[in-house]
């Protein structure tokens, strides 16, 4: 570095350069980042902004599909003998049902046999509903192995096999998968050892029914009802029915009623969000008179066009129906929510709500018009101006890169400019020398005359 240092000059030429190309980059290099700070706090204003309109896309669709589907609320009394549950296509009633008998599969428990004593060799044919099964006995076949090949051949569909032990020895026991009359398990054999002792044909055999199988009866509102399950899909409509026990002249009551829980939540939950968007926009466009700050979307028009247009959406003609549903709307544009109110409109008028807000409601198509037209991955405008943001920042990043890369040279410019300039005003200087030293010698010379 010392090299640098003017020998006839006397400048300090590194520092001199440095000071020149600082001068030559702080103003593009102000402008440039100045520029970038406003287009990212930018951004990130609209990351708020968007973020704030996909919560409230999400809770509009929330509550739309509540609104528009509706919930049934079934009441059961803990010993009535029966469970249920209800789906969007139930209606409110109230119905009595005596649990008769509840649906059985049967059982077969075949006579003893020894451990390790062989069944024989053949087949075995076994019946279920309208399935039928053949099961193959090898001649090494105990009971055990026997139990394990029915398992194979069945796959756990119609019958399952195992093997019990009692004082007289090892006794087979077939279980019906599936309840009722329908399920009922039946066999035979053919071949030779003991297999003809396994056979059920529902009423006689070898083997011993130990529970028969059954149907499930009820008696609803006074009609009977036979089912070959303990399930009732359609014993009433909209609801399912599980029997747990019989109630046998004694009626259990199932109420349905319509619920409106769910819909209640996800009204609260929309006026929650969409407050939070308004704030979002408000913050984003705010400017604080008292320190003279602007935000960083401050009169932004997009801004105000939504902010606007939202406001349009919620007021107009459509406050007296929010107001029946419980929602108020604020001098600010702002929503309040009033649970009472929201369950006395829905026992009112309960299509109101699907009209206004429902998934073709007036207020939600409006709504979801906008939130589409601003978040759409294509053509939304929040989307199209991220974009052009994120382009924006980009460049600003390559020019400060440009700008490097032209300071450097500068620097190399400057150096050998002025590197130049200190030679030649060495040079300078060693000519002025010489003629001051010949000029002095002259001037000795002449007075020694």
């Amino acid at each position: 570095m010392s090299s640098l240092y003017a020998v006839g000059s006397g400048l300090d030429i590194p520092t001199l350069v440095s000071q020149l190309v600082t001068a030559d980059r702080t103003p593009a290099e102000n402008r440039i980042n100045t520029q970038g700070k406003a287009a990212t706090a930018q951004l990130s204003a609209l990351g708020t902004i968007k973020s704030a309109m996909s919560n409230l896309q999400s809770s509009l669709s929330g509550l739309s599909t509540a609104l528009t589907t509706p919930a049934f609320k079934p009441t059961v009394a803990s010993d009535a003998g029966f469970t249920a549950s209800t789906t969007s296509s139930a209606a409110a009633g109230s119905y009595d049902i005596e649990v008769i008998s509840l649906a059985k599969g049967n059982k077969l428990t075949s006579s003893a046999f020894a451990s390790d004593e062989l069944v024989g060799s053949g087949s075995l044919q076994l019946s279920f509903g309208d399935s039928h099964l053949e099961v193959t006995v090898a001649a090494d076949m105990t009971l055990s192995s026997l139990a394990r090949e029915i398992n194979r051949v069945a796959g756990g569909k119609g019958v399952t096999a195992s093997v019990i032990t009692s004082d007289t020895g090892q006794h087979l026991v077939l279980n019906a998968v599936g309840t009722g009359s329908n399920g009922a398990v039946t066999l035979s054999s053919s071949g030779n050892g003991r297999l003809a002792e396994l056979s059920w044909d529902g009423s006689t055999g070898g083997m011993t029914e130990n529970i028969a199988a059954s149907d499930a009866q009820v008696r609803i509102d006074g009609q009977l009802r036979t089912n070959t399950s303990n399930t009732f899909t359609d014993l009433v409509e909209g609801a399912t029915i599980t029997l747990t026990k019989t109630t046998v002249g004694t009626t259990g009551n199932l109420s349905i009623a319509a619920d409106n829980s769910g819909a209640k939540t996800s009204m609260q939950a929309f006026v929650s969000v969409y407050n939070a968007t308004l704030n979002a926009l408000k913050s984003a466009s705010s400017y604080n008179a008292d320190t003279k700050t602007a935000s960083a979307l401050t009169g932004d028009s997009m801004v105000r066009g939504l902010q606007n247009q939202l406001r349009s959406i919620m007021g107009n003609n459509n406050v007296s129906d929010l107001k029946a549903l419980g929602v108020s709307v604020g001098k600010d544009g702002t929503l309040s929510f009033d649970a009472s109110s929201f369950e006395k409109g829905m026992a009112e008028q309960p299509a109101m709500a699907a009209r206004v807000l429902g998934k073709d409601g007036s207020i939600a198509s409006s709504l979801d018009s906008l939130l589409k037209s601003n978040l759409d991955t294509g053509t939304g405008v929040l989307v199209q101006r991220t974009n052009s943001l994120n382009k924006q920042i980009s460049k600003l990043e390559k020019d400060l890169d440009d700008l490097d890369v032209r300071m450097e040279k500068n620097y190399e410019r400057y150096t050998k400019q002025f590197t130049a300039m200190d030679t030649l005003v060495a040079q300078m200087q060693n000519t002025s020398n010489y003629l001051t030293t010949q000029l002095a010698n002259l001037s000795s010379s002449s007075s020694k005359k």
